[in-house]
C-alpha cells in the first residue's frame, strides 16, 4: 500500500477498535483488505469475503425494490429521508462466527465484532431487523430502502407528528447520519 493509504488504514483501524467493532486476532481465517474510493472522494476500507461467502448459507428474505418505495412516494406532498450511520454496525456478528471475519493487515490480523458490508447475508440480516422493527408504520407512512428510510405524509401536521413518532419510539436521534444525506425537513414533491 502507498503511504496515504497506509496512513488512512491506521486511522480507521484506530477509529474501529476505539468503537468496538473489531478487536485483534490470532485465528487461522484471515483474508485480505483493500479500499475503495467512495462518491465524497473518502476510502472505504473493504474486506474480501469472497471465500466466506461462497461456503455461507444463504438467507433468502427479500430485499426491497427501489421502485416500490418509489410507488409509495406517489401522491405524497412531504417526505424526509433518515440515512442510517453505519446501519450494519447496529448488529453484531454471532460469537462464534467472530473469528471467521478477520481480516489481515501490516499492523495485524482483526476479527469483526459487527456485521461488516460484504458479507453475503448482511443486507438481508438488516432488512430482516429494519422491517421487524419498524412494522407497524411500514407502507402507513414509512418505506425502507437498505439503510434508508423515508418517512412520508400528505400534510405537514401528520409528517412532523410521524418523524416525532419515529425518532421517539426507536431511539433515531443515535442512529442518524449527520451528514449531508440526512434531512430532517420535509420537502415538498
Amino acid at each position: 500500500m502507498v503511504p496515504l493509504k497506509l496512513a488512512e488504514l491506521r486511522k480507521q483501524l484506530d477509529e474501529l477498535i476505539q468503537a468496538e467493532f473489531i478487536r485483534p486476532s490470532k485465528t487461522p481465517f484471515i483474508t485480505q483488505v483493500l479500499f475503495q474510493k467512495k462518491q465524497d472522494r473518502f476510502l472505504r476500507l473493504c474486506v474480501d469475503y469472497w471465500a466466506l461467502n461462497k461456503v455461507t448459507v444463504k438467507n433468502n428474505y427479500p430485499i426491497p425494490l427501489i421502485t416500490d418505495l418509489f410507488d409509495q412516494l406517489s401522491g405524497v406532498k412531504y417526505f424526509c429521508k433518515l440515512d442510517l450511520r453505519s446501519g450494519y454496525h447496529l448488529l453484531s456478528v454471532a460469537k462464534e462466527d467472530e473469528p471467521k471475519t478477520t481480516y489481515v493487515t501490516r499492523y495485524g490480523a482483526f476479527e469483526i465484532l459487527v456485521i461488516p458490508f460484504g458479507l453475503t447475508n448482511a443486507l438481508t440480516t438488516f432488512c430482516t431487523l429494519m422491517n421487524q422493527v419498524f412494522h407497524d408504520y411500514l407502507d402507513k407512512f414509512m418505506g425502507i430502502y437498505l439503510d434508508d428510510i423515508v418517512v412520508y405524509n400528505s400534510t405537514l401536521k401528520e409528517h412532523q407528528g410521524h418523524l416525532q413518532q419515529v425518532y421517539q419510539g426507536h431511539g433515531l436521534n443515535q442512529l442518524v447520519s449527520r451528514n449531508h444525506n440526512c434531512s430532517k425537513t420535509a420537502a415538498v414533491l
